[in-house]
């Protein structure tokens, strides 16, 4: 059974190849507008107080909904390009946060793992 990462990952390569694109999805010029788009995800939460669903008016929201799922995106076509299995990746980094930040250690307290007394 595919994934939905995958199907995700199929969709955006047909929609490259249909516009001839390859050329351009460098990992580099992927990072970049990866990076962009997480800027743009900032911008419907500036000047509100928490960025909390409630404070959202239905433009803001969609506009929410499309900037992660232009992020989103981007990172999907990124790992295509660098054969990065991300859910496999995910799994590695939670395991790595884990052992950074061990929940009876760090409940309730937002500081950085090296930050932490030993």
């Amino acid at each position: 059974m595919q994934s939905d990462l995958s199907s995700l990952r199929d969709l955006l390569r047909h929609f490259a190849d249909e516009r001839d694109w390859n050329k351009f999805h460098t990992p580099k010029n992927l990072a970049t507008a990866l990076s962009v788009e997480a800027s743009e995800l900032l911008e419907p939460f500036q000047w509100l107080n928490t960025g909390d669903q409630s404070e959202l008016d239905e433009a803001r929201y969609t506009a929410v909904r499309h900037e992660m799922a232009d992020v989103l995106l981007y990172l999907v076509r990124l790992a295509d390009k660098l054969d990065v299995d991300l859910y496999q990746a995910c799994l590695e980094k939670m395991e790595i946060n884990r052992a950074k930040y061990p929940a009876e250690k760090v409940r309730g307290d937002s500081r950085k793992y090296s930050e932490y007394p030993d």
